[in-house]
């Protein structure tokens, strides 16, 4: 395991699934990390398991669509630790249904959430860490967490995908643009994982038929993502910049 020690990791969206993990993850590395939801009372239960371990873990109230929210996160997370050198833009939210059915504020919220939060956690926390001398140094990380549905073509998930297709453009705009102040953006796109977004779905008969689809007839672990995502934020990646990378056990094939 990567040695995250001297790191602040903020992560959006770690109240549940892939941002709770990713935060375990962090913890154990030796990271300090930084719990970001709008359900304040899982990150805090979420942070005392952390520090319990042994681990550093702040818990702050964070809706990725108000900027006023983000700036007080990051505000949290310095008085705390410090400046934060690496970001996990994964706070997401899906709509379902068909694109002639979906009201207008599902989609917006879709749009605001996925698209513009990620956005605006990106954008505070690069204008910290230039203002910190990430020009420098070059160690400032920021990982989009995207979704094969980028690439793909379904029914029912239309405005979630094209947020998460544009946040693989959105990636390569902020990585071009802050090349030169020692940043590197990247988006880790996985594959269908058993979360408490789809958890239902996947146990319906038409979740189980979905699965049935696949190449390899499953779901992919959420531990798949670790190496990568350990890498992306670590010292070894000062190099890859402006990339997505796509791990999906074969889904997308």
């Amino acid at each position: 395991m990567a040695n995250f020690e001297g790191h602040t990791v903020l992560i959006a969206g770690a109240s549940t699934g892939l941002g709770a993990g990713f935060a375990r993850l962090l913890g154990a590395a030796g990271a300090c990390v930084v719990l970001g939801a709008r359900r304040l009372d899982r990150v805090t239960a979420l942070a005392s398991e952390i520090a319990a371990a042994g681990g550093h873990a702040v818990a702050v109230p964070l809706d990725v669509t108000d900027e006023e929210s983000v700036i007080a996160a990051y505000d949290a997370a310095e008085a705390r630790f410090g400046t934060v050198d690496c970001i996990l833009a994964n706070a997401g939210i899906g709509t379902g249904g068909r694109a002639t059915d979906v009201p207008i504020d599902g989609l917006r919220s879709v749009l605001d959430t996925n698209l513009l939060g990620s956005y605006l956690v990106a954008r505070e926390g690069a204008r910290r860490m230039i203002a910190a001398g990430s020009q420098e140094r070059g160690d400032g990380r920021i990982v989009m967490i995207g979704s094969i549905t980028a690439e793909q073509n379904g029914t029912g998930d239309a405005m979630y995908a094209a947020t998460k297709a544009g946040l693989a453009h959105l990636t390569r705009q902020l990585a071009r643009e802050w090349v030169r102040q020692g940043i590197n953006v990247n988006c880790l796109q996985p594959g269908w994982i058993p979360t408490e977004i789809n958890a239902d779905w996947f146990a319906s008969p038409r979740g189980q038929s979905d699965i049935a689809a696949l190449h390899r007839r499953r779901l992919l672990e959420p531990s798949a993502l670790d190496d990568m995502l350990l890498y992306l934020l670590s010292d070894r990646s000062r190099q890859v910049t402006g990339s997505t990378f796509t791990i999906d056990d074969g889904q997308s094939l």
